[in-house]
């Protein structure tokens, strides 16, 4: 994945307040590591085998997957090494489909029980980067949250919830029960709607104008139109222009694209500026090639 070492820029400060207020992931790292691995090595054969909501890919390809983004982490971020860049010409999102899938095919070699080893003292060591991290610092971009640099709290907090989403798709594949309780599903919620801003960057409105977010169980998110850009807030409005309602189970699919917008419409409940709030069913909080 993307991004500059913690602590290499410059220190979080007021320019990056309209993404909301910081997250501090990093006490949850070694608690889905340690499940996922539990996870994973009370699988069965035929289990392994599933396919997934990931098109073309079975439980163990998104494992192996996941395999691929540890390595990458601690290369790049904790080593230093960067050994592909995208092709001349070639979009960031087709690098990553790319790369990805030259991954998850030369991984078709791993057998399972390997595989969760590797995984095992591959995520320790990331558990183990992320507690040293300086979440404060300034770090590279999150691409769906903007192109410019974003704070260190945020790449933490996108690494989290993506491990956490490929997590419950193998959990939804195999009939197994997820990390879906408020602990780790309250801040990976709050971490997707970090895009909102970036979503609603094309949405012409008033300034002072606020989109509101509710996620029922979870509370509330403003997306307010400022003089330059959208700015997101951990709150609930009495008056917003516009309101949109979701149950979690829908919120968090579709943000990761487990389900697409007009789907995550039939579930929702909208109130006011049907435009805008349709316009943020568009939010999508992973790197995804249909950006």
């Amino acid at each position: 994945m993307p991004g500059s070492a913690p602590g290499s820029v410059r220190p979080a400060d007021a320019a990056t307040a309209w993404l909301g207020p910081p997250i501090d992931v990093r006490p949850l790292f070694a608690g889905q590591q340690a499940a996922f691995v539990d996870l994973l090595r009370g699988l069965g054969d035929d289990e392994w085998a599933r396919p997934t909501v990931c098109p073309g890919w079975t439980v163990k390809d998104i494992a192996a997957h996941v395999l691929g983004d540890h390595v990458g982490r601690l290369s790049m971020l904790r080593d230093g090494y960067l050994a592909l860049r995208p092709r001349d010409g070639e979009a960031f999102p087709a690098f990553l489909d790319r790369i990805n899938d030259e991954w998850v095919t030369a991984a078709s070699r791993i057998s399972p029980p390997l595989l969760v080893e590797l995984l095992s003292s591959v995520g320790d060591q990331v558990v183990e980067f992320w507690q040293g991290a300086d979440i404060d610092a300034m770090g590279g971009s999150v691409s769906w949250a903007g192109p410019e640099s974003h704070p260190v709290w945020l790449d933490a907090a996108r690494d989290f919830s993506e491990y956490w989403t490929h997590h419950q798709q193998i959990c939804d594949a195999a009939g197994r029960s997820g990390l879906t309780g408020p602990r780790y599903l309250e801040p990976v919620l709050d971490t997707f709607m970090r895009a909102l801003p970036h979503t609603l960057r094309d949405v012409s409105a008033a300034e002072g104008t606020v989109l509101q977010v509710v996620i029922e169980g979870f509370g509330g998110w403003t997306c307010t139109r400022g003089p330059g850009r959208w700015a997101l807030l951990r709150e609930t409005r009495a008056d917003p222009a516009a309101l949109l309602g979701l149950d979690a189970d829908t919120a968090w699919r579709l943000c990761t694209r487990g389900i697409a917008p007009a789907r995550a419409a039939g579930h929702a409940r909208i109130e006011g500026d049907r435009a805008l709030a349709e316009a943020a069913l568009n939010i999508v909080s992973i790197i995804h090639s249909g950006d």
